[in-house]
């Protein structure tokens, strides 16, 4: 693409959804920071896509800061930084150990696992849970959903149960308040309405639970399969936060996203882009472009992967915390953990957003239960 396109290159999402898809990083970076030339508002757009198009979901219209710009984007994500205040991180660190330390129970005297379905999934599953003040019945279901939208396989019926289920979340908190980031959102002086709670949720939903496992899970994946970082991680000489920033850099959990509607056509790098079409980022493609990348990544935040300019993902210090634990945990648990398949025989998932691993098998000595002090 970068051959034949330079920075800006035309695809399809679908056969009948065109769009341009950035893949240059400072274009990104412009693009990102440009929210008058370059809205996240789809509402024109999509009245020509069918509601059976499998990547609808994830970019139509919802009452949220991510597909809002102006007022209505500062109103939104006031109401959600505010409400992911109610999480205090020390706590939120003792919590992501309570949680993994019986997932790890689970599988330790066996000798060996499956450290996505067993591991990533249920543990990012049940932090978001827990911190969105959520009973686990409806919480699987928004899992359900939310897995079928990722992958655009049965998106229509997945937007249709998260709706009912994140209704049925919200009218839970309204009778059970708590400590929790739902009931900071249904406490906040914008005072949302059944709807925009919903919407919140679901970006909340949305960015912790697929994110947040493709990020562990790749994560380790990477600790046991790269040389620059198996040894050397264990050993200490580079920390899981190093092994971190790599994956963020070098194959984020979300690869594409960050969509926006330019509502007037526009040029950019030479190239006139369309009114009301979809333009994405490629993190995956601007983290690695070889006009900024580098070979110190360590301590390196200057990646996509939370997007940039007024969409920049707010939930990144939870996001961060959550990972690192949880790969502290399973690395201190079981340090002579290895792959049980080569890594280039690892699969994924298939779908235009994501870069999530069907499985990551491992083996290890099997080891005594631990104990949650």
């Amino acid at each position: 693409m970068r051959e034949q396109y330079g920075t800006l290159a035309p695809v399809y999402l679908d056969p009948d959804v065109p769009a341009t898809l950035v893949i240059g990083y400072q274009t990104a970076v412009r693009v990102l920071n440009d929210p008058v030339r370059f809205p996240a508002d789809p509402r024109i757009w999509q009245q020509g896509v069918s509601a059976h198009c499998p990547v609808r979901p994830m970019l139509e219209h919802r009452r949220n800061a991510l597909r809002n710009s102006g007022p209505a984007h500062d109103r939104y994500r006031a109401a959600n930084t505010s409400a992911l205040g109610y999480v205090r991180q020390h706590e939120l660190h003792a919590m992501v150990q309570r949680i993994a330390i019986p997932l790890i129970n689970e599988m330790c005297e066996k000798g060996h696992a499956d450290l996505l379905t067993q591991y990533a999934q249920p543990l990012a599953f049940q932090v978001l849970n827990a911190i969105l003040g959520c009973p686990p019945e409806i919480g699987q279901r928004v899992a359900q959903g939310m897995a079928a939208v990722f992958d655009g396989v049965n998106a229509e019926a997945g937007n249709a149960m998260l709706a009912e289920t994140l209704s049925e979340l919200v009218a839970f908190k309204r009778r059970h308040p708590g400590m929790d980031i739902t009931t900071g959102l249904l406490m906040h002086p914008a005072k949302l309405d059944e709807l925009e709670l919903m919407d919140q949720l679901l970006t909340l939903y949305g960015a912790g639970i697929e994110p947040e496992q493709n990020t562990i899970a790749n994560t380790l994946r990477l600790i046991l399969s790269d040389d620059r970082y198996s040894g050397r991680v264990l050993r200490g000489s580079l920390s899981v936060r190093d092994a971190l920033d790599e994956l963020l850099f070098a194959d984020p959990p979300l690869a594409i996203y960050c969509a926006s509607y330019p509502p007037l056509p526009v040029e950019v790098d030479g190239v006139v882009l369309p009114a009301h079409q979809p333009v994405l980022v490629s993190m995956a493609a601007c983290n690695n472009d070889p006009t900024v990348v580098s070979d110190q990544r360590a301590g390196n935040r200057s990646h996509l992967t939370w997007s940039a300019g007024p969409h920049t993902c707010p939930a990144q210090p939870l996001a961060y915390l959550i990972a690192e634990v949880a790969i502290e945990e399973i690395l201190d648990a079981l340090p002579e953990m290895e792959l049980a398949v080569p890594a280039a025989q690892l699969t994924y998932r298939p779908g235009p957003f994501h870069r999530s691993l069907t499985g990551l098998p491992v083996h290890f000595p099997p080891s005594p239960r631990l104990t949650l002090t």
